[in-house]
């Protein structure tokens, strides 16, 4: 398989760390995001969103980072829950993730770390750590009762809910506020094939330094 990424993208990340740890063979496509190449016509013709991440795998072209999580654990056979009841579990924490704590998180992280000082919007930041904050008491209290978000082992859930917690630019959260996110988030990293985001991609903020 081959996925476009770059180190920045959390969303890419989710998806090269499930491809990490179930062992499947793959290859980084590196996305000179910062350049501008996801707004260039040849990038439209492979993702017409123009967002990474892409996974092709053989004739099958995949965006969005929920759908190819799905894909890779239907593929591997492993990540996705074992029952009926564990699936939907993971699908319902997978569409939680995306509304309630990647979205918001990585608005805040683009615009404190990655945008213009002139192009953030006033009010904007402190509103939506505001309203992550829910979100964080959320997924620790949920944790507090599990080591895994869904059933007895890591599933694409832990990993679509735990990308952006990796990354060492700020944007509001600190582990030690939240000790279950914080135990949890060790679990995922002692797994075998785990790695930091910054180590998994190509592409890296101190390349544009």
């Amino acid at each position: 398989m081959e996925l476009y990424c770059f180190g920045e993208s959390v969303n890419a990340y989710k998806c090269a760390l499930a491809l990490a740890l179930t062992g499947t063979p793959w290859l980084p496509r590196y996305v000179d995001f910062f350049n501008g190449e996801t707004r260039t016509a040849e990038f439209r013709e492979v993702n017409e969103m123009g967002e990474v991440p892409v996974l092709v795998d053989g004739e099958a072209v995949l965006t969005q980072s929920g759908a190819i999580l799905l894909h890779i654990a239907a593929r591997t056979g492993a990540l996705g829950g074992a029952t009926l009841k564990a699936r939907n579990e993971v699908v319902r924490w997978l569409l939680w993730d995306n509304h309630k704590l990647s979205t918001q998180i990585g608005t805040v992280r683009f615009l404190m770390n990655f945008a213009p000082v002139d192009k953030r919007p006033e009010g904007v930041v402190p509103f939506l750590q505001g309203r992550l904050k829910a979100s964080y008491a959320v997924l620790d209290a949920h944790l507090a009762r599990r080591d895994w978000m869904v059933g007895d082992g890591v599933t694409i859930a832990d990993l679509s809910c735990c990308g952006y917690l990796y990354y060492p630019e700020p944007f509001g959260f600190d582990r030690k506020d939240w000790p279950h996110i914080d135990a949890w988030l060790d679990r995922i990293a002692a797994l075998p094939g785990w790695k930091h985001p910054y180590d998994l991609m190509p592409g890296n903020p101190s390349d544009r330094a």
